[in-house]
C-alpha cells in the first residue's frame, strides 16, 4: 500500500454479529497516515476489500471476508454526499467491538462530536451494571 502507511495496529478481538449472521467476527483497528482525502481513502479501502474477496451486494449485516471503515480523521468531521462516508463513523460511539481495539492504539484521540476520548467512550462498555433490587426483595 504505497498510499497508506500503518503506524500502529491493535490486537484482534472476537465479537458476535450485529445482524443475522451466525458467525463470529474478528475486529481490529489501525492508525494510518495518508495524503488521500476521505472519499479517495474510502475508495482505496474498498479496493483492498475487493482484493480479499469481498463482494458488495447491497445487503447490510451479511457475513463478509473483510470490512474496512474510516472511524476518525485528523481533520475532524467529514460530511459528504456519499452515503457510505461520514466521519466520525456513525456507529463508533455505540460499538464496543470497534472502541475496544481503537482504545488499544489511540486511547486519547477525541471523538469530535462528543469531545470524549476513545478511552472514555470504550469505558461505557465495561461499567458494572447496577443490580435490579426490585426483583430480589422478599
Amino acid at each position: 500500500m504505497d498510499d497508506i502507511d500503518v503506524f500502529a495496529h491493535s490486537a484482534t478481538i472476537q465479537s458476535s454479529p450485529m445482524g443475522p449472521s451466525s458467525r463470529q467476527f474478528a475486529n481490529a483497528a489501525a492508525l494510518v497516515s495518508t495524503d488521500l482525502e476521505p472519499p479517495a481513502l474510502l475508495a482505496r479501502l474498498q479496493e483492498i476489500e475487493h482484493h480479499f474477496g469481498r463482494v458488495r451486494r447491497g445487503q447490510n449485516w451479511r457475513a463478509r471476508v473483510l470490512d474496512l471503515d474510516i472511524l476518525l480523521w485528523s481533520g475532524g468531521v467529514w460530511a459528504d454526499s456519499h452515503p457510505a462516508l461520514a466521519i466520525p463513523h456513525p456507529g463508533l460511539c455505540s460499538r464496543g467491538f470497534v472502541l475496544t481495539p481503537a482504545a488499544m492504539i489511540a486511547p486519547d484521540w477525541r471523538e469530535p462530536l462528543t469531545g470524549l476520548t476513545i478511552r472514555q467512550l470504550q469505558s461505557r462498555f465495561n461499567r458494572p451494571k447496577a443490580l435490579d433490587r426490585t426483583s430480589s426483595r422478599h
